[in-house]
């Protein structure tokens, strides 16, 4: 239903009061118009316009519709839900406002960030009216103002922040986008119950130029990370060197071993310093090994 409501709004209650008067005013003049036709004419028309005016008086308003009425141009009252009647012609009926939950789009194109970046940045807003009078009276067109208030906040909201924040922390921007956008329009009778960013368009230039900024980023940490295992196995081995430097046995051992697991593996080649083979005996593990491999466990 439309905000401005200065034309009658027509309903089926008022339409069957219509005819009802009008039905039952004939019936009563039915003698008067069989004995003097033109009479008769004036008293049908005398008749038409009281029926029009009482289905007038009588209005139905929906439960989520409140009537503003004016009294000869003045505040006069609120009405609404349900049956609800008026004086035609010195009552009439200015607004009909609607209590419901309204959600509408904003956009702000091509608005430069505060580190001067053109940005187009798409929300959506929630907002109801909570007082009818002010919605009424405070403004000429509460939901077109509203509308361009939330635009204007957007814009602001945008010009005060950074990309950064922006694509990172919305939630904090909605938050400050509310309230911003609830100063403004509270003196209208409107609530701002939230407001929330869909989307945020940067130039494809820029999204060129952030993902290989952000491709470097994760370049430069996977070699900060095999830097760091690098020290670390470095480390080890340090440690495991001091170790080993005043045991010779456990050295032998551990090259002994690390000697067996290599033999183990098909067409393996090792090759291994004489003074090594001298020390560690590596002639008679070479030959366990190829006994193994010979003889395999059944």
């Amino acid at each position: 239903m439309n905000n401005n409501s200065n034309s009658p709004t027509l309903n089926p209650i008022s339409t069957l009061l219509f005819f009802i008067v009008f039905i039952f005013g004939i019936l009563l003049s039915t003698p008067v118009i069989l004995t003097n036709i033109y009479v008769g004419l004036v008293l049908i028309l005398i008749i038409l316009i009281i029926a029009r005016i009482i289905s007038l008086a009588v209005r139905t308003a929906s439960e989520w519709e409140r009537v503003v009425i004016l009294k000869l141009g003045k505040f006069n009252r609120i009405k609404g839900p349900g049956l609800f009647f008026i004086i035609p012609i010195i009552e009439n009926i200015a607004y009909w406002i609607d209590l419901r939950t309204v959600s509408i789009p904003i956009r702000a194109e091509q608005t430069l960030t505060k580190d001067n970046v053109p940005v187009s940045v798409e929300a959506i807003l929630f907002w109801k009216v909570i007082d009818p009078k002010k919605a009424a009276l405070e403004v000429a067109n509460y939901k077109n103002s509203a509308e361009l208030a939330a635009q204007t906040a957007l814009r602001d909201i945008i010009g005060r922040s950074e990309l950064s924040t922006i694509l990172s922390d919305r939630e904090s921007i909605d938050v400050e986008l509310q309230k911003t956008i609830t100063g403004r329009v509270s003196p209208w009778g409107i609530n701002i119950i939230s407001v929330e960013i869909r989307d945020v368009i940067i130039p494809e230039n820029l999204q060129n130029a952030m993902s290989q900024k952000a491709q470097a980023e994760r370049e430069r940490d996977a070699r900060v990370i095999l830097g760091d295992s690098e020290r670390i196995i470095a480390q080890s081995f340090m440690e495991a060197a001091e170790k080993y430097k005043d045991d010779p046995i456990a050295l032998h051992l551990r090259a002994m071993n690390m000697l067996f697991e290599g033999l183990k593996e098909k067409g393996a080649l090792i090759i291994v310093p004489s003074s090594a083979v001298d020390t560690m005996n590596l002639g008679g593990i070479v030959g366990l090994a190829d006994y193994q491999k010979q003889h395999p466990k059944k």
